[in-house]
């Protein structure tokens, strides 16, 4: 007699059998039974789940605990300019001049351009200043091109920052000037064995220069390495190492208020316009606009959300600083009051968190889940709010920082959140979709955790849970 089919019914009957009860176990138990997960034996975890539909708590655990929040720190950020600022914001990059324009076409003043923090500012936008110039009939500037960065105080990097990311272009200086995020795109493709590999650089500028000693296809030369000496402030850029394939780095630059600066010069004299110096400084009264660009916010938001970038968030943040602050320039300080405000207009005290930057890389920066939820609570009961940062946020496995993530789960395109990743901390906040239609806000945060990979993987077995 063959008992395999016997053995097959059972083990179906007890696969069945546990899928009944699992279905039966109602969510929060499937969420108590996920924190004996082995991730969270030399970790732990700040978890907080509401139904926004019912109205009610449907799961805690050291929701109350302060944790750093890493990028979902952008949340705050961002919900908090929607709430102050207003969907319809903008951020405004403007062009001035003082003097007049002769007939000849010579502009007896300076031309100014006034910086606003425009992260997203790029080729596009410094061709159309450009423009501007033209369009005015101006030919020849007398004076100088003059760089007005008053909008904000001088400090290029934010309280708490890793010293050594600064070779980094996720933390590039901080200013209200800023072409193409204050960096440059290096490109390096090997050649024959041997033989210096080419390098390309765009945009093309004299502010930078460039010394190539790769080699390719030369192992003894080590590790190809494309950095700037940026402990001493140096715009030389230095490609070292053995070349083997075609690698692509964006380099920030130091001082970009006046790359910013040396560009538009730059373009001008392409387009025929004689220019002289370069300079920082404060536009004048009586300066005339020859033009401007205008960024909205939902733009920068959605770059700071889908993309979890940085100067995107603290171009927010120091936005907020100017809407407390408008007769000096703006200090973290002032947009660190904004964000307070609205804690406080929540009702939770801002004396009980540290927020210090707008994008959560400080070390300084410690929330907790419970924060987090109000922020998500808050912004789902505010009109126009909801809306905007629904579509900023990253779609489970379609796009943004979760485009990779929970595409084979009951979670995929059903989840809408903001990841977190610094070293020890992976975390994720957003809105989630049952299955019967309701819909769940959460935060996740887990902390002394040195592989990444366990975390996410944690979250998403909670986002699961929450969609299935």
């Amino acid at each position: 007699m063959n008992c395999f089919p016997t053995r097959r019914l059972l083990l179906l009957a007890a696969f069945l059998c546990s899928v009944a009860r699992l279905a039966a176990q109602s969510l929060p138990d499937r969420l108590q039974s996920l924190m004996s997960d082995p991730v969270l034996t030399r970790s732990e975890v700040g978890i907080a789940v509401y139904d926004l539909t019912a109205d009610s708590m449907v799961f805690a655990c050291q929701d109350k605990k302060l944790y750093r929040p890493a990028s979902v720190e952008k949340l705050v950020t961002g919900i908090t300019a929607l709430c102050r600022l207003g969907v319809d914001y903008t951020l405004r990059t403007e062009l001035l001049a003082t003097g007049e324009v002769r007939a000849d076409g010579t502009l007896t003043g300076d031309l100014y351009v006034r910086g606003g923090f425009d992260s997203e500012f790029d080729e596009a936008d410094m061709a159309r200043l450009a423009d501007c110039v033209q369009a005015a009939g101006i030919r020849r500037i007398a004076g100088a091109i003059v760089g007005d960065v008053s909008m904000k105080d001088s400090l290029y990097y934010g309280e708490g920052w890793s010293w050594d990311d600064a070779r980094f272009d996720f933390q590039p200086c901080l200013t209200p000037l800023l072409y193409r995020r204050g960096c440059v795109r290096v490109t390096v493709r090997p050649g024959a064995r041997g033989e210096a590999p080419s390098v390309s650089v765009s945009p093309a500028s004299a502010y930078y220069t460039v010394v190539n000693e790769a080699r390719s296809h030369t192992p003894a030369t080590g590790r190809l390495s494309i950095a700037r000496d940026w402990l001493y402030q140096s715009n030389e850029i230095r490609v070292t190492g053995n070349a083997t394939r075609t690698v692509t780095r964006d380099i920030p630059l130091f001082a970009p208020e006046q790359y910013f600066l040396c560009v538009l010069a730059e373009r001008l004299r392409q387009a025929g316009v004689e220019t002289g110096v370069t300079a920082l400084g404060t536009v004048p009264a009586g300066a005339h606009v020859l033009g401007a660009v205008e960024r909205p916010l939902t733009e920068v938001l959605r770059q700071a959300m889908k993309e979890s970038d940085n100067l995107s968030a603290e171009a927010l943040f120091y936005h907020l600083g100017r809407s407390v602050c408008t007769d000096r320039p703006v200090t973290a300080a002032d947009a660190v009051d904004a964000i307070g405000a609205q804690i406080a207009s929540m009702g939770y005290n801002p004396k009980d968190y540290s927020i210090v930057d707008g994008s959560g890389v400080s070390l300084y920066d410690y929330v907790s889940p419970e924060l987090l939820l109000a922020f998500l609570r808050h912004a789902y009961r505010t009109t126009g709010v909801f809306d905007t940062l629904w579509e900023a946020l990253p779609v489970a496995g379609v796009d943004g920082t979760l485009a990779h993530r929970m595409k084979n789960t009951s979670a995929y395109r059903r989840v809408r959140a903001k990841t977190g990743t610094v070293t020890g901390v992976s975390s994720l906040a957003g809105y989630a979709r049952a299955a019967d239609g309701r819909l769940l806000a959460f935060v996740i945060i887990n902390q002394n955790i040195l592989k990444g990979a366990r975390a996410r993987a944690f979250q998403n077995k909670v986002c699961t849970e929450l969609c299935r």
